[in-house]
């Protein structure tokens, strides 16, 4: 008899366009259930996740209370246009604005962190006048206009429909542009390369920075020292709006609310989405610094989205954030993170040559994987491939992005479940080497 997966899996090719993908090689995991760290398929094998799918199930699966929260709002009122008033979205703005420094008072809620990111840009380009934005290279802040050419990754090529966006190389010390051997190094030439592309295109003509505090997909690339700080110096000289995208970092990822907690840093627009409720039904939104919101007191903002501030989002979101602190998410995060991710990730270098590199913190770690370890050349795409297989046939759902295994699950994992998790990268490594 024909497999529940193998069912489901024919339809879905059948049926679904699947995004970043040539459709014809599709082999899509079902899955018809989970709860808390685990996830199982149609035919019943279940598995650890490691992914927390895109990074954004930081609260676990089938969290009780944000389940509920979502009915009974549903019951009550499912839906409501932006223009009114709605008390369950402004508790969620509430609650978003307690965890954000002081001097921001206002969230523009969108569908998620792409168009969080397209509105932020929007919000400097107005209040400054001026037109460029600079990112990383090694970044992704989405799939809508500004938001996908601000992406400095390889999928930025095929869409750059947006206008006035300029990229720089960030700090990433193991694949080092600025020939730099220490940490310090890479971290004053990093920012010495920003100013001068600055510079170079003209301040007047930049009107924001857009960093995501810890790039993810592209490395989980923890800053070095001073550079996010030399960054704000950076933008305060040359009167440049300073957004950072906590889109993944965000909500208990790394150990803190936001990752830039983790850093002498300010921003002036804060972007978010994934973890502010999990993904249980898609939001984003942007923190506004006051300066900024009281710019279009008297001015219209010249944006908006039917769904901003949905109803079931924002009741997914208190929840959320509810749960979060009364679980102490944030805290397990932070622990799971130096009692049992770090350590036993770095002991990876010494029991397998494929490992080249670990670096994160919180539950957001990235293995860097390599063929050899003197020349750094990545991992080949087959062996990756291979390893993966390995690590699903193990029950370990993993979350691979080019030469790199994520270690990313949920916040609310336990120290068992993490040691269990390690173990069996650990004997997926050994199978592959």
């Amino acid at each position: 008899m024909t497999s529940r997966n193998a069912q489901i899996a024919a339809a879905d090719r059948r049926h679904v366009f699947h995004s970043w993908s040539a459709q014809a090689s599709l082999d899509p995991l079902p899955l018809a259930g989970g709860l808390g760290c685990e996830v199982w398929d149609a035919d019943g094998k279940r598995y650890l996740d490691f992914s927390s799918q895109l990074v954004n199930v930081n609260i676990g699966h089938q969290h009780p209370r944000i389940v509920e929260a979502i009915q009974r709002q549903a019951a009550e009122l499912a839906t409501v246009a932006p223009a009114h008033a709605n008390a369950t979205r402004a508790r969620a703005a509430e609650l978003v604005l307690e965890q954000a420094p002081d001097g921001f008072s206002k969230v523009f809620f969108t569908n998620g962190g792409a168009d969080a990111n397209e509105n932020a840009v929007r919000l400097a380009r107005l209040t400054t006048g001026r037109d460029k934005v600079i990112s990383h290279y090694r970044s992704y802040h989405g799939n809508t206009g500004a938001a996908i050419a601000a992406t400095g990754d390889w999928r930025r090529v095929p869409n750059e429909y947006a206008r006035g966006h300029v990229h720089v190389f960030g700090p990433y010390l193991y694949r080092t542009e600025f020939w730099a051997e220490t940490p310090e190094q890479e971290s004053e030439r990093a920012l010495r390369h920003l100013e001068r592309t600055i510079q170079a295109e003209g301040p007047d003509s930049v009107a924001a920075i857009l960093f995501e505090t810890i790039p993810g997909t592209a490395g989980i690339l923890v800053p070095p020292p001073g550079y996010l700080a030399g960054v704000r110096r950076i933008a305060d000289e040359y009167g440049i709006v300073l957004i950072l995208d906590e889109v993944m970092a965000g909500f208990a990822r790394t150990g803190e609310w936001f990752a830039f907690e983790g850093f002498d840093v300010r921003p002036d627009l804060i972007t978010f989405a994934k973890g502010v409720n999990s993904g249980y039904v898609p939001v984003g939104g942007v923190i506004i610094s006051d300066p900024i919101a009281a710019a279009f007191d008297e001015r219209v903002f010249p944006g908006g989205l039917t769904y901003s501030g949905h109803p079931l989002a924002a009741a997914s979101i208190v929840a959320s954030i509810e749960a979060m602190r009364e679980e102490k998410v944030v805290e397990n995060a932070r622990a799971i993170g130096q009692d049992v991710l770090k350590p036993r990730l770095e002991a990876l270098l010494d029991s397998s040559p494929l490992v080249g590199e670990v670096r994160g913190r919180g539950v957001f770690w990235a293995v860097e994987l390599v063929e050899d370890r003197d020349t750094r050349a990545p991992l080949p795409a087959a062996r990756i491939g291979a390893l993966k297989a390995d690590l699903l046939g193990r029950g370990l759902l993993p979350f691979f992005a080019e030469n790199r295994l994520h270690v990313v699950p949920p916040a609310v994992i336990t120290a068992d479940e993490a040691n269990v998790g390690v173990d069996l990268i650990e004997e997926g490594l050994a199978a592959i080497a």
